[in-house]
């Protein structure tokens, strides 16, 4: 069994910077990327960055120049460092991991951006 926990949602306001942590536990032998998620209310589920087992990276367009994802290899954890937020930036961020070729997702963690 696998687990993803994630951590570091909190109230911020706009221009504010936020750092979000989500760590895979479990039976791991391989994990092929981990990436981060969001969901405002009302709207559908999009991802916000991924980063691919190797280093690529991916980033929606609405974040570029924003946030930044890295990961821990060591630590199986992957980071989001959020810069400069917006209020249109509030949600609930769900990690996202493949973990021996299976799909994970952790219980979400909420990111309000409001002065």
């Amino acid at each position: 069994q696998v687990q993803l926990v994630e951590s570091g949602g909190d109230l911020v306001q706009p221009g504010g910077s936020l750092r979000l942590s989500c760590t895979a536990s479990g039976n791991i032998f391989r994990i092929s990327h981990m990436g981060w998620y969001r969901q405002a209310p009302g709207k559908q589920r999009e991802l916000v960055a991924r980063i691919i087992n190797g280093g690529t990276t991916n980033y929606a367009d609405f974040v570029k120049g924003r946030f930044t994802i890295s990961k821990d290899n060591a630590k199986n954890t992957v980071y989001l460092q959020m810069n400069s937020l917006k209020p249109e930036d509030t949600a609930v961020y769900y990690c996202n991991a493949a973990v021996n070729f299976e799909n994970y997702w952790g219980q979400g963690t909420q990111v309000t951006v409001s002065s």
